[in-house]
C-alpha cells in the first residue's frame, strides 16, 4: 500500500520577508488552518540573510517595508540588513510561525489534479525527493535566483590577478583594508557599498556606465520619534507609513508627469551635497526620467560625504577590458585595482524557478496572465508576490496577504474547493512589469504577462490597491469559483479538457 503524502491547507514557500508575513496573516485570519513553510535555504530571512556585503541597508524606510501588523520601533528610519533581519525573525517567533518552517525544503514542481482540487508539490531535502498536497499553494519565494547574481561578460577577466566579489556572494573573510577597490554598478547595491567601504579601503572608485538618480534622506525620522512619544508606536507608526506612503507616491506621480521638472529638482540636491565644481551632468545626471528606474537611497547623503572627503570617486565610462592590476576604459584610462566587485545587478527568476501543470498541462509562465499581479490565468488556488517597484516591497505583500486570506475565507463561506482566473479574451497583453531597469529588461520574456485593463494589471499605487484588493469584491467575473462534484460531472460530459474547467466554475 502507498503511503498518502502528508497533506496541509495553505502552502508557503519562502521564509524571507514576504513568507512570514503571509504566514503570520494567515494564521490571524484562520487560526485553526493547517499551513507549512518551505524553504530551500537553510536560513530565515531570505534576502536579508542571503546579502551580507558591508552596509547592506533598505533602499524604502522601515515604516514601509515593515509589516503593517507589526510596527517598526528603532530610531533608524533606513535600517542595516541585521537589524531587519532580527525584524523578521522576531516577528516570525513572537507568533510561533518559526515553527512551521522546513528548512532545506528546495521546491521543485506542483501538480494541480481538478479531481482532487489539491496540488501535489515535489520537493528535495537532504538530496532526498518526496511530495506533499495543498489545498491552495502560496509563493513567497521573490522573484530572482538566490544562487547566483548577475554579472556581464568582461573580456581579460582571466588576466586580473586581483579579486572579483558579487555584492550576492561575499567572502566573509574578504579583507579590502588598505586596497584600492572598484565597484562596477550604479544601483542601490553600489550606493550602499561606496561610503561602507571607504572608511576602510585605501580608495574606492564607483565605476558606472550610466549615472542613477541618488536621493539623501534622514536616518532618523524626525516626525516618527515626536509621534512615537506622543502617540505610542502603533499610532505613531500607522501615521509615519501613510505620511511616507504620500511622499513617494507624489514624487513617483510628479516624475511621471512631470520629468523635466524633477530631473532639475535630483540634479539641484546632488550639487548641494558634491564639492564646489563637481561635474555633476557627467556623473549625476541621468539619461532616462526619474522613476523609469527605481530611484538609489543614501542615508544622511553617505555617498556624497565620502566623495567630499575623497575616500570614493565616481568614474563615468564603459569597460574594454580587465587588465593584469586593474581596469581599462574605452577613454583609454585605466583604473588599478586589488579588488573588484560586480555590482552588475540581479538574475530573476520566474515563480522560483517551481514547475507547474494543471491537469496534466505544462504552464509555461509567459503564457499566463496575472490577475491583479499575484495569481495566475487558468491555475487554481494559486498565488504568488511581487512587491512594488515604485515602493516598499512589503506594502504589497501585506496586501497580496489579506487578499488572499479574503479569498480563503470567501470560498470557505460558500463552500467552493478551487478559484481560477479567467481572462476576457478581449483582454491584451503586455509586460508584467513596466519598469525599464537592466535586470528586469533581461527577464520579462520568462514572466507573466499584464493584460490591458484591469483587474489584469500589476498596480503600483498603493492607496488604490488598498481599496481594490482589501475592499474590493470577490466575486468579479474574472475570478470563477467551483466544486469538486461539479468537476466530475464536467468531465465526465466534456472529457478533461480546459473547457471542462470551464463548465464546472462559477
Amino acid at each position: 500500500m502507498t503511503e498518502q503524502p502528508e497533506h496541509v491547507d495553505v502552502l508557503i514557500v519562502g521564509a524571507g520577508l514576504s513568507g512570514i508575513g503571509a504566514a503570520h496573516h494567515l494564521q490571524d485570519a484562520f487560526p485553526d488552518r493547517g499551513y507549512a513553510i518551505l524553504e530551500a535555504r537553510e536560513a530565515m530571512g531570505g534576502t536579508w540573510d542571503l546579502f551580507r556585503y558591508p552596509g547592506v541597508r533598505s533602499d524604502s524606510d522601515m515604516h514601509t517595508l515593515g509589516y503593517r501588523f507589526r510596527p517598526w520601533v528603532a530610531a533608524e528610519a533606513i535600517a542595516d540588513g541585521p537589524a531587519i533581519l532580527d525584524y523578521i525573525r522576531d516577528t516570525a517567533a513572537e507568533a510561533g510561525i518559526d515553527r512551521r518552517i522546513r528548512y532545506g525544503h528546495k521546491v521543485t514542481g506542483a501538480s494541480w489534479s481538478s479531481d482532487e482540487a489539491r496540488w501535489t508539490v515535489g520537493y528535495t531535502h537532504e538530496g532526498r525527493a518526496a511530495t506533499l498536497t495543498c489545498d491552495f499553494l502560496y509563493l513567497c519565494s521573490g522573484y530572482y535566483r538566490y544562487d547566483e547574481g548577475y554579472t556581464p561578460e568582461f573580456a581579460g577577466v582571466e588576466d586580473f590577478r586581483g579579486r572579483i566579489v558579487h555584492p550576492q556572494h561575499w567572502p566573509a573573510e574578504l579583507d579590502y583594508a588598505g586596497k584600492r577597490v572598484v565597484v562596477i554598478g550604479s544601483g542601490a547595491t553600489a550606493v550602499t557599498l561606496v561610503p561602507a567601504l571607504a572608511g576602510t579601503a585605501a580608495h574606492v572608485t564607483m565605476l558606472q556606465r550610466s549615472p542613477s538618480y541618488i536621493l539623501s534622506v534622514p536616518t532618523v525620522d524626525g516626525i516618527a520619534t515626536k509621534l512615537r512619544e506622543k502617540l505610542g508606536d502603533r499610532r505613531a507608526y500607522t501615521i509615519t507609513r501613510w505620511k511616507n506612503v504620500l511622499v513617494s507616491t507624489l514624487i513617483y506621480q510628479l516624475s511621471q508627469r512631470r520629468p523635466a521638472m524633477m530631473r532639475k529638482f535630483f540634479r539641484n540636491l546632488a550639487i548641494k551635497q558634491l564639492p564646489a565644481g563637481y561635474d555633476v551632468d557627467t556623473h549625476f545626471k541621468p539619461t532616462y526620467n526619474p522613476w523609469d528606474q527605481r530611484l538609489c537611497l543614501v542615508p544622511d547623503g553617505d555617498l556624497f560625504k565620502a566623495l567630499r572627503a575623497g575616500t570614493a570617486s565616481v568614474v563615468t565610462d564603459r569597460i574594454e577590458r580587465f587588465t593584469a592590476d586593474g581596469i581599462r576604459l574605452e577613454s583609454g584610462a585605466e583604473l588599478p585595482a586589488d579588488i573588484v566587485v560586480t555590482a552588475t545587478g540581479l538574475d530573476l527568476l520566474a515563480l522560483g524557478g517551481i514547475a507547474l501543470t494543471v491537469d496534466g498541462r505544462e504552464i509555461a509562465p509567459p503564457d499566463t496572465m496575472a490577475y491583479k499581479g499575484m495569481m495566475l490565468s487558468g491555475v487554481p488556488n494559486f498565488a504568488f508576490t511581487i512587491g512594488y517597484t515604485n515602493a516598499s516591497w512589503t506594502l504589497k505583500a501585506d496586501l497580496v496577504a489579506e487578499f488572499v486570506c479574503r479569498l480563503l475565507r470567501h470560498m470557505d463561506i460558500h463552500g467552493y474547493d478551487r478559484a481560477t482566473p479567467w481572462p476576457d479574451p478581449s483582454v491584451t497583453t503586455g509586460p508584467l512589469l513596466d519598469f525599464q531597469a537592466g535586470y528586469v529588461l533581461r527577464a520579462l520574456d520568462r514572466f507573466p504577462k499584464a493584460g490591458s485593463r484591469a483587474p489584469w494589471r500589476l498596480g503600483m499605487n498603493y492607496a488604490q490597491d488598498v481599496i481594490t484588493l482589501r475592499h474590493g469584491r470577490i466575486e468579479d467575473g474574472a475570478l470563477r469559483f467551483g466544486h469538486r462534484a461539479r468537476a466530475g460531472a464536467a468531465r465526465a460530459a466534456t472529457g478533461p479538457t480546459a473547457d471542462a474547467e470551464q463548465v464546472e466554475l462559477r
